[in-house]
């Protein structure tokens, strides 16, 4: 016959839970085969594991003080057992033994996140024109998050009442069910349904909020846009996405940038480029010419028999270093040759004048020679 179970325990039928508590810890403690090693400690411990399973949970112990070792014959150690109290079984066990290797728990305790829970961070792509990337400057943007409830502060319940402790899992989070095996004890944890693993439920919900502690808002932002920024470049600002659980902080949102391509300009990482189309005769004869840079126009000298293709640099003029505006790369500019496809006459007349001076041979498409060969000379 079954020892009885406030025996084993060495305590009145009228204890309470406190109580059953201490005694279940006191005695764990001092037969746990990982500390006590005398002959019949382990089968004195799986008693003091079988008592305390049966008497902390109110509906068995109800069954046993009305039926005794019958009306619980088939609850723990031949199935699962629901062990939602933090105040159970399965905490108190692992509370005290966590830390000894083999205690048949099946590893470490899993705690509920009862604390503050960061909110997500979010993403936000932002189009700039080409100068706003060179030379940054301030952008209003919108975005649409969660911002903590100001009537309940977070809470979710209606003001002047509070969350209650799930009653399902007693505030733990987690439904824990035991099984016995031939080669010890395991549990298997799952998220509470009841409370989605909280631990707390809200009886009385804010209004302005739906239970939720937080509403979606849309709000306008300025942010500053540094100069040098380019396609990719992620801008981080802090505390500005959904918020935090329980009083968690909010995350952050991060904007990432992509920089429309311009008609006249190109990019090669704090290079600007770009091309102009001179004349055969300003190539041959050099000039001055205004050219259009993201500064605004800029004088620049094309020295006489300039090249097709040829790249000129005007310094400090490109992009400036991301994080270091002082700094600056150059404008490179290609130069492309206008060759006409037709003269007229007294343009003709000049030419073969000038290709007799220097002995060249002209006839069909003679200009077109003349003026190849006139490039490619040294």
């Amino acid at each position: 016959m079954a020892r009885d179970y406030y025996e084993i325990l060495g305590v009145s039928r009228d204890a309470d839970k406190e109580e059953l508590k201490r005694a279940y810890r006191r005695l764990a403690r001092k037969y746990h085969p990982d500390v006590n090693k005398d002959p019949g400690a382990d089968e004195q411990f799986k008693e003091i594991n079988r008592a305390y399973e049966i008497l902390s949970e109110p509906e068995t112990r109800a069954r046993y003080d009305r039926f005794g070792e019958a009306g619980v014959s088939g609850t723990g150690s031949s199935g699962f057992q629901d062990v939602g109290d933090m105040g159970g079984f399965a905490d108190i066990f692992e509370s005290i033994f966590s830390g000894f290797a083999g205690s048949g728990m099946g590893g470490p305790s899993q705690k509920r996140r009862s604390g503050p829970v960061r909110g997500d961070d979010l993403r936000l792509d932002l189009k700039l024109d080409f100068r706003e990337a060179v030379f940054g400057g301030e952008k209003e943007i919108r975005i649409s998050h969660l911002e903590t409830c100001g009537v309940c502060n977070g809470t979710g319940a209606k003001p002047g009442t509070r969350p209650q402790t799930c009653s399902t899992c007693g505030g733990s989070g987690q439904v824990r069910r035991l099984t016995r095996t031939p080669f010890g004890s395991f549990t298997q944890v799952s998220t509470c349904s009841t409370c989605n693993g909280t631990g707390m439920v809200i009886e009385d919900k804010c209004d302005a909020c739906g239970g939720k502690g937080a509403n979606q808002i849309t709000k306008k932002l300025k942010i500053t846009i540094p100069a040098g920024v380019d396609n990719g470049t992620r801008l981080r600002i802090s505390a500005e996405g959904d918020a935090g659980q329980r009083n968690g902080p909010a995350g952050d949102l991060y904007v990432y940038l992509l920089v429309n391509e311009d008609s006249e300009f190109q990019r090669d990482g704090i290079n600007v480029i770009s091309e102009i189309t001179v004349s055969y005769l300003q190539a041959i004869l050099g000039c001055r010419l205004e050219i259009n840079t993201v500064d605004g126009l800029v004088e620049m000298i094309i020295p006489p028999g300039t090249q097709p293709n040829t790249v000129m640099k005007l310094e400090n003029h490109g992009v400036p270093r991301l994080g270091n505006p002082v700094s600056r790369g150059d404008h490179m500019i290609t130069i492309l040759i206008d060759i006409p496809n037709k003269i007229v006459p007294e343009e003709r007349e000049l030419l073969e004048k000038l290709a007799s001076i220097k002995g060249e041979r002209t006839g069909k498409g003679g200009i077109e020679g003349f003026l190849g060969s006139l490039f490619h000379q040294r």
